[in-house]
């Protein structure tokens, strides 16, 4: 048997989560000695078109749910439980066997790992004998991670693994793991200061904030003991028009993309974000407070109402309740340190580790009982 495993990772961009989860299991199989590691979009390369026109409505709902036509959110709700439902689901299903089994002929890989819910995925797999693993990148289940055929599950909370295992699946596929995160994150989980400056992050990427965050940034600007970074990433419309207004006000420091995010996280004393499990992950290794405004349905909403749950994240609906979230927590220092401690009991900052020691160990073992 192959001492060095030859790794696929499957990924797509629906989000960033499921990329950047990726690149952190990458990091890690490459750091543990697997060198032939590769991460493929399975849509954007099977079917760039179909990619292109899934990415544009996920991107268009995130807008429209501002005005009530959130059609993501009611497809993610109406399939949540039963994923027979999903049309879009079964299509992708269909869709990816084709690419998979052509990557699989030319990649020859040892074992396949899932970081989106390719449901091609375990039953190509299974059937060529291939051990396929699923990475849960949310708090939340969505009934299009569950398979038969797949060998594990790797799940950020016990209560995921309780939810998985309800469904019927043996409690010996499911490993509660934490979301993994690259690895720069880990190491300033290590370094973070427990005093942070009084450094407001504002995660600005994702085009559904435009409408807002202009409201939001002169509403800040009464926090006159606070200082305020904007991440607008590749959200270069808004990057330009926060420019406009702000750039002279030495408060505000309005970036675009930016290759430090976790230099920022580290100083910042919370951060405002959306929801997605990745970025909330995140903050919670560098133990940073987080305030999430309007949530989108979704995934994201229920990221938000999980963490919310366990006393670690705010969650907002209007601008109104927002500051007053923003003015209780500046107002009261004891806050984070109640919060962080919190989250030093949810983090799992090693769960990429984790995740591709298990992976390696079983894949070096006797192939896995697929009965549930």
């Amino acid at each position: 048997m192959n001492a060095n495993p030859r790794v696929l990772i499957l990924t797509a961009s629906y989000g960033n989560g499921h990329l950047q989860a990726s690149k952190a299991l990458y990091q890690q199989f490459v750091r543990q000695g697997t060198t032939d590691v590769k991460i493929v979009n399975l849509m954007k390369e099977g079917h760039p078109f179909i990619n292109l026109i899934t990415t544009s409505l996920i991107n268009t709902s995130a807008k429209s749910s501002r005005f009530g036509l959130d059609y993501y959110g009611w497809c993610y709700y109406l399939t949540r439980e039963k994923k027979q439902t999903a049309l879009f689901q079964r299509s992708m299903t269909y869709l990816g066997q084709k690419k998979l089994r052509e990557l699989i002929g030319q990649e020859h890989p040892d074992v396949v790992v899932n970081t989106f819910p390719f449901g091609a995925a375990p039953e190509v797999c299974s059937s060529m004998g291939i051990p396929n693993f699923t990475v849960l990148t949310d708090y939340a289940l969505h009934a299009s991670w569950l398979h038969t055929n797949v060998d594990k599950y790797y799940v950020a909370t016990e209560e995921l693994k309780q939810q998985i295992v309800f469904k019927g699946v043996n409690k010996d596929r499911v490993e509660v793991s934490g979301i993994p995160i690259r690895e720069e994150f880990a190491y300033e989980s290590s370094m973070a200061q427990q005093q942070k400056k009084r450094l407001i992050l504002i995660m600005a990427a994702d085009s559904g904030v435009n409408s807002y965050m202009e409201e939001m940034l002169h509403s800040l600007a009464a926090f006159t003991q606070c200082r305020f970074v904007v991440i607008c990433g590749h959200n270069e419309k808004l990057r330009v028009k926060l420019l406009e207004q702000f750039a002279s006000n030495e408060r505000y420091n309005i970036l675009g993309f930016v290759n430090n995010v976790h230099e920022w996280m580290s100083q910042a004393t919370c951060i405002i974000t959306k929801a997605g499990g990745l970025t909330l992950t995140e903050s919670m290794a560098l133990q940073l407070p987080i305030f999430i405004y309007k949530p989108h349905a979704g995934q994201e909403k229920e990221n938000a109402l999980y963490l919310s749950s366990r006393g670690v994240a705010s969650i907002s609906n209007n601008m109104e309740e927002f500051l007053a979230n923003m003015h209780h927590f500046i107002e009261h220092p004891s806050i984070y340190e109640d919060i962080r401690q919190r989250m030093e009991g949810l983090q799992r900052s090693q769960a990429a580790a984790h995740i591709v020691n298990d992976i390696t160990l079983r894949w070096a073992k006797q192939p896995i009982s697929l009965s549930i």
